[in-house]
């Protein structure tokens, strides 16, 4: 005879417009209050009350560094899987570009600068062997638009790693063992 297990949770989510950045593991990491200070100090809170709102579109920017391989449409759908019968929007693709156009950078940066560091304390499981912190190394190439702008600092060689005619921006990071946080740096390509 088989037997089956179902494991049941309540989810408690925001109403209305802000479900969307109310679930999963980022709002367990990243916390919405911290957002929205972030959002006010950084001056990107939005005028009027939208569809997609400033801490919404955070953390969907967030899910789309998660999701590197995909679309924003497939993002908005992972960030909203949990949400099932209640009325949420289902923005168009231009609509959740032009909402992150809005948000900018300037909120993710202040975040980073915030979380990023050693989270473990000592003698947390896991997270330190013979007194020294452990970390593992990981790495990812990010495809990035070839403006001055954006690879100023980077030194254009032949043969550079291009793909699709953008430039690979090579990203690694380094994850702090015990915990779940990550420290990340940018290098360019072949750094």
């Amino acid at each position: 005879m088989q037997q089956n297990s179902v494991i049941t949770r309540t989810v408690e989510a925001a109403g209305g417009v802000y479900a969307p950045g109310h679930l999963g593991e980022l709002t367990q990491i990243v916390d919405f209050v911290l957002v929205d200070a972030v959002i006010e100090e950084t001056g990107s809170r939005e005028k009027r009350l939208r569809l997609l709102p400033s801490r919404v579109v955070v953390y969907f920017i967030l899910a789309l560094a998660l999701f590197e391989d995909c679309s924003y449409r497939s993002v908005w759908g992972k960030l909203t899987a949990g949400l099932e019968g209640l009325p949420l929007v289902r923005p168009a693709v231009s609509s959740l570009s032009r909402a992150r156009r809005r948000i900018g950078a300037a909120p993710l940066r202040r975040l980073f600068e915030i979380l990023a560091g050693p989270v473990a304390h000592l003698g947390q499981p896991g997270s330190f062997y013979r007194g020294l912190r452990t970390v593992a190394v990981d790495g990812t190439l990010l495809h990035v638009p070839d403006e001055e702008a954006l690879t100023w600092r980077y030194l254009k060689r032949t043969g550079e790693i291009m793909e699709f005619g953008y430039p690979l921006l090579r990203l690694v990071v380094l994850v702090e063992c015990g915990t779940r946080a990550v420290l990340a740096a940018a290098f360019g390509p072949g750094e």
